[in-house]
């Protein structure tokens, strides 16, 4: 195994507490991102389960777009995630 490589992980704890599985995750053609898909995500990246270049690959998401999301719960919680808020959050 290379370096930089982590041996990927069966499942990690999703924003509700529950076990998240790649089954589980939102499917690739998502478009309409609620709270809920984008914590999957964010979860899912932070847990090992998917790297952040697979996660960006398959939602066709920018990294900035990605981080702006981990930004946002680690700063606001789940909440935060919410588009028609995200001015309120931003002031």
């Amino acid at each position: 195994m290379s370096e930089g490589m982590r041996p990927r992980v069966k499942y990690v704890i999703g924003p509700d507490g529950s076990p998240l599985t790649v089954a589980d995750l939102p499917p690739p053609n998502t478009r309409r991102w609620v709270i809920r898909r984008k914590a999957e995500v964010v979860a899912a990246v932070r847990g090992g389960l998917l790297s952040l270049e697979d996660a960006c690959s398959r939602y066709t998401l920018t990294v900035d777009e990605f981080l702006s999301w981990q930004v946002s719960i680690d700063q606001f919680g789940l909440p935060g995630l919410r588009t028609t808020r995200i001015q309120q959050y931003r002031q």
